[in-house]
């Protein structure tokens, strides 16, 4: 039972981290397009998000390959929960577009 529970929070914490780098990837590719300097942004982005995830990864882990694949499926889960968010967010703000140029 307590392996259970330990593979469980370890799926969350996987989320966690999913959603933390996939929605930080999100909100630099909106500030990177309208920016000066989009490599910059891309680049800081980069470095900072893959060595959050690769130290909280070994963090997580802790050596443990079985904690290690169930934290990597947690973190491959939250890509599709901030794929799904982001068509959302941006079907939403379309529509909004399309309603504010029909009422002009």
């Amino acid at each position: 039972m307590n392996e259970v529970l330990l593979l469980i929070l370890t799926f969350l914490e996987g989320i966690a981290l999913g959603i933390f780098f996939f929605y930080g990837l999100w909100i630099t590719v909106k500030h990177a397009v309208s920016s000066k300097i989009p490599a910059l942004w891309f680049s800081v982005s980069s470095i900072i998000r893959t060595g959050m995830a690769i130290m909280c990864f070994y963090y997580i882990s802790k050596g443990s390959f079985k904690v290690l694949l169930v934290c990597l499926l947690g973190f491959i889960t939250a890509r599709f929960f901030i794929r799904r968010f982001t068509e959302l967010k941006s079907n939403n703000q379309l529509q909004m577009k399309k309603e504010v140029n029909h009422e002009s």
